[in-house]
């Protein structure tokens, strides 16, 4: 059944052939999920509300009937009774089973989070920095770059005008570029205040402390631009300091790490022609 809602979930962002995600306004429900643990997450989610609605409302049918039904006026003559034995037994079992059902799945999800399904293909350490990312890969030839929220005025030298793609305070002047379906480890770490990386189609977030490294993965799905943003209070330019991974195919991810160790600008140029070339072959196709 769980596997069931889960590919039910993820029937949406199939049909709607988005291969990327974004906040989009009025947005009342998560990102289309982009990973397994997303989409465990999603319907994690969806299963507690079978708890949570039912509780809600006989909660306040219980309030509505007590303040109607023993209203002073109604019944002037309270009564004295002190002890319920039966009610005592159902208030105190009641929620320990509820408790327990949602326990056992809360638990199975936290410990996927921290537990790859293979061992991951490379790592990133991403550190948080007042206001920006600093990204390495660490491969036998670390490639670093900053990350820094792409500039109005910016815009036509990075090749980045469609705001539909590369949207306003989320769009970066230099994105995260990993594989698709590959697993991928994150070190997360500070170099002077808490930040936190956050990834919302990705299902991740991880506080970045000075002094500390914490880690996260993820294996994203489907190629496409995500978006997520520093989620801690960080000081005056917080909001100013999103996060961008571009998930592409293996071929192209193996021809840009190739060359972003000597001239990322260059890389990323690259990178983009041949996915817009990709995708209007794909349209034509169509």
């Amino acid at each position: 059944m769980k596997n069931i809602a889960v590919g039910l979930a993820t029937l949406p962002f199939l049909a709607t052939g988005a291969v990327a995600a974004q906040p989009e306004p009025w947005q009342m429900r998560f990102q289309p999920a982009a990973t397994g643990i997303m989409h465990e997450i999603t319907w994690f989610e969806e299963y507690t509300l079978w708890f949570i609605v039912p509780i809600t409302i006989l909660v306040m049918a219980l309030l509505a009937w007590c303040i109607l039904r023993f209203r002073a006026k109604a019944n002037p003559t309270p009564s004295r009774t002190s002890h319920n034995t039966l009610i005592e037994v159902i208030w105190t079992v009641g929620p320990v089973i509820v408790l327990l059902f949602l326990a056992v799945p809360s638990f199975q999800l936290l410990t996927a989070q921290y537990t790859p399904e293979e061992e991951p293909a490379f790592t990133i350490k991403a550190t948080g920095v007042q206001w920006y990312w600093d990204y390495e890969y660490q491969l036998e030839e670390p490639v670093s770059f900053s990350s820094l929220m792409l500039k109005e005025d910016e815009r036509a030298d990075a090749g980045k005008e469609d705001k539909s793609v590369y949207p306003r305070l989320l769009a970066v002047d230099n994105e995260i570029v990993v594989p698709v379906d590959a697993t991928v480890r994150v070190l997360v770490t500070a170099s002077d205040v808490i930040h936190a990386f956050a990834m919302p189609a990705f299902g991740i977030k991880v506080d970045a402390v000075p002094g500390r490294i914490n880690e996260t993965w993820f294996k994203a799905e489907k190629e496409g631009l995500y978006y997520g943003q520093c989620s801690e209070l960080c000081g005056k330019d917080h909001a100013y300091m999103p996060i961008a991974i571009r998930v592409v195919a293996q071929d192209q991810y193996d021809t840009w790490i190739a060359a972003a160790g000597e001239d990322l600008a260059g890389a990323n140029k690259a990178l983009m022609t041949a996915i817009e070339g990709k995708t209007k072959v794909a349209s034509a196709g169509e």
